[in-house]
């Protein structure tokens, strides 16, 4: 399997979403944030059942949050 990782993908969270993203992190024993995050990108996308993003969608209208409240996706 090929690792070259030659390309960077920046993108902006708030505190509480980089938390999220951490405190999953720390309890699956990811070796580091960018593992954590390359490992949420591939469940994501292996994932079914979502819906698609409407046209008029905008960025900031999606979050790693589930709500503003600050729950994370998948606490129930």
């Amino acid at each position: 399997m090929n690792r070259s990782r030659d390309e960077r993908l920046q993108i902006m969270l708030s505190p509480a979403e980089r938390k999220a993203i951490d405190d999953w992190r720390f309890s699956a024993r990811m070796p580091s944030r960018a593992a954590a995050v390359r490992e949420l990108l591939r469940r994501g996308l292996l994932a079914e059942g979502f819906d698609i993003a409407e046209d008029s969608s905008r960025s900031n209208d999606f979050g790693v949050l589930g709500n503003q409240q600050g729950i994370a996706l998948g606490d129930d």
